[in-house]
């Protein structure tokens, strides 16, 4: 059946650009997953408020590969970005910035993020994700970007406000964790002017 309305981003545009490494400052830098990543991501996912937050845990290296390999493969399907957080020096893992559930019709997705202990409390997530939303929206004319957490993740509402995204309300027992059910806070920011 023929849509009445074109598409937000014609589908196929983003893959064929090259996944983007983006400057996040001068200390940091957002670049596409490495599988050599992956000793690091099974390290963070021991950090126990990762594996609260994201409900699971990498056991095994080649796990974290598959892993990586999947956030690979969502670039090249047009589904989805995906980032590793590093140190601009070291290359040192730092955390993830992804935006997921591309609806190219629609023009929008949803963002997701954390960081290793190390790097928490420095206001490193809030620019990481300033930088990705302005990649999506002004580069590629995403019209809505939206992010969730659990309405007790403090450290995230914080970086959803610094980062400019507006609470929209609660979605009650939204969530599945390993301690039960939880609220999550909607946020979103919507493009500027359109």
């Amino acid at each position: 059946m023929p849509s009445l309305v074109a598409p937000a981003i014609p589908a196929g545009s983003l893959a064929v650009t090259g996944h983007p490494t983006l400057p996040v400052g001068d200390d940091a830098l957002l670049r596409p997953w490495l599988l050599t990543d992956a000793a690091a991501v099974r390290e963070a996912f021991r950090d126990p408020e990762i594996q609260r937050r994201h409900v699971r845990r990498a056991d095994s290296v080649a796990e974290a590969e598959g892993w990586i390999a999947a956030w690979q493969a969502e670039w090249e399907a047009g589904a989805g970005a995906h980032w590793a957080l590093v140190e601009a020096g070291s290359d040192a893992l730092l955390g993830r910035v992804s935006l997921k559930s591309f609806d190219l019709q629609d023009g929008t997705t949803e963002l997701a993020y954390w960081t290793v202990p190390a790097a928490r409390g420095r206001g490193l997530c809030t620019r990481a994700v300033r930088v990705v939303t302005r990649w999506a929206m002004d580069g590629w004319g995403f019209h809505r970007i939206e992010l969730e957490h659990a309405t007790d993740n403090h450290a995230s509402c914080r970086v959803a406000d610094k980062a400019g995204f507006e609470a929209e309300g609660i979605r009650r027992s939204a969530w599945l964790e390993a301690d039960g059910r939880h609220d999550a806070h909607l946020h979103a920011r919507v493009r500027p002017g359109t």
